[in-house]
């Protein structure tokens, strides 16, 4: 290639995306918004994946981690994002950054990816000309010149409001000092003194909120006076709780008996159908929310949204997109893990002709690829990048095979009516990326990463880069 491949994102599927590169030989630059490797995968550090190390450790990575000398962690044990961010993504990175085809750039954030001299109007030539990738850094902006670029920067940064539209709700952004996007660990001093004793409301029915549901829950049995309203659309919970003991994710199954203990505990209040369109103040200044059937929850003190995440394609306006006009996924892969028709655990495996767009050699990677569908694995973003970087290197044929068997989820294969709550009841929104990683994390299902993108630490690196300026 006369210009390196660039990859948006340092997360698990980015950072495999690098290893697989190195090892076709093909020079690559990271770009990751974050100032470290699993930037996303740190903010949930203290949750426990559903997947084991087994599933958790890309092949080609596994390779240059074990020649530089690298001690892979028991198959068996389930980490926590820290756990994966120390013992394996850290690790990785360091040993990227050591070869000398990649170069991982951390605290640079993607503004931009075009093709260089074209907008997205422009038809002639457009595949004769390189992308350029536009970057925010320490240095101000840049301009990359690339052949390929694989946006593996994940979901996590933007997270589903509140809103039942779509849309935050009236008085959500006014009241973002009590709202929290994401799992709290209530372990930490801390973020436990925020919760304590406090009613808090939380919304969604996914993994994240199944954690978020447990985490409350063991925090009200050692402070009584802690509240916790849970806030689901769905006209019931129906299985929101998963597969249990019938789920091949053995972790997953054993949160969805957690969670749904603690949800039919005395601690936690339940209201259905509750889709929030408003956030205002009581009397007293605490919160209260408005449900667009007239159901009110009133003395709120704290919300937690775990409703899903969606990808920011803000910055891909310039390239061209064939995206489902539902799930903002690659159009061919949306019927495969779109929730309104099956679970995600039915997905097959599938990779760079499922996932490249109309932009030649512009692909998308990890859960960016899912757009707003859930339960994405991690070794589905693994596949994927196998796949992908043997299609830039020419390899075809390695291209097109699939070298993976995805697990069944354990849960029923269809969504039904969003207002039937004796239907399969997944909820409508996806409920995250996080834990079910199911990427894993990536969020988590994991985020990939992190959908902040990367910065350069030293002087070589400014140097080995600046070749690729235009």
């Amino acid at each position: 290639m006369t210009h390196p491949l660039v990859v948006i994102g340092a997360g698990p599927t980015g950072l495999a995306a690098a290893a697989h590169a190195h090892a076709r030989g093909l020079e690559t630059v990271v770009l990751e918004g974050g100032d470290a490797p699993g930037a996303a995968v740190r903010t949930w550090g203290h949750v426990r994946l559903f997947s084991p190390w087994a599933e958790l450790v890309d092949p080609a990575a596994e390779k240059l981690l074990a020649d530089a000398g690298w001690q892979a962690p028991t198959p068996t044990d389930y980490p926590t994002g820290a756990d994966w961010v120390a013992d394996y993504l850290q690790p990785l990175a360091d040993a990227l950054a050591a070869t000398d085809l990649v170069t991982i750039a951390y605290r640079h954030r993607v503004t931009g990816v075009a093709r260089s001299g074209r907008d997205v109007m422009v038809d002639a030539g457009r595949e004769d000309h390189p992308f350029v990738v536009h970057v925010t850094g320490p240095d101000g902006p840049q301009r990359l010149l690339a052949s390929a670029v694989i946006d593996a920067s994940g979901t996590w940064g933007t997270p589903n409001p509140l809103g039942t539209d779509g849309y935050p709700a009236i008085g959500e952004a006014d009241h973002a000092d009590r709202i929290t996007y994401g799992i709290p660990d209530v372990a930490d001093p801390t973020t436990a003194a925020r919760y304590a004793g406090k009613h808090v409301a939380v919304a969604g029915t996914g993994a994240s909120a199944q954690n978020t549901l447990v985490g409350l829950a063991r925090l009200a049995q050692s402070h009584p006076g802690t509240q916790i309203s849970w806030l689901v659309r769905r006209a019931g919970v129906g299985q929101a709780f998963g597969g249990g003991d019938n789920d091949q994710l053995v972790e997953r199954g054993a949160l969805g008996k957690r969670a749904q203990q603690a949800a039919e505990s005395s601690l936690v209040i339940t209201l259905t159908s509750f889709r929030t369109v408003a956030v205002t103040d009581t009397a007293d200044g605490r919160l209260r929310l408005e449900s667009l059937d007239g159901q009110v929850v009133d003395d709120v003190d704290e919300v937690v949204v775990v409703t899903g995440f969606r990808p920011d394609l803000s910055f891909l306006t310039e390239v061209r997109l064939d995206l489902d006009p539902v799930l903002q996924s690659p159009r061919q892969l949306a019927p495969l893990i779109d929730p309104n028709v099956h679970s995600c655990g039915t997905v097959y495996p599938h990779g760079a002709t499922d996932l490249e767009q109309p932009e030649h050699n512009f692909f998308l990677a990890g859960m960016k690829s899912y757009g707003r569908a859930p339960s994405f694995l991690t070794l589905t973003g693994f596949e994927q990048t196998r796949s992908i970087v043997a299609a830039i290197a020419g390899d075809r044929e390695a291209a097109a095979r699939v070298e993976l068997v995805l697990p069944e989820t354990g849960v029923c294969g269809g969504s039904g009516d969003f207002d039937d709550g004796a239907v399969c009841g997944i909820d409508q929104s996806p409920s995250e990326a996080v834990p079910a990683v199911q990427t894993n994390g990536e969020g988590c299902c994991s985020p990939s990463a992190s959908s902040e993108l990367l910065t350069i630490g030293t002087s070589d690196t400014i140097q080995r880069l600046s070749p690729f300026r235009s």
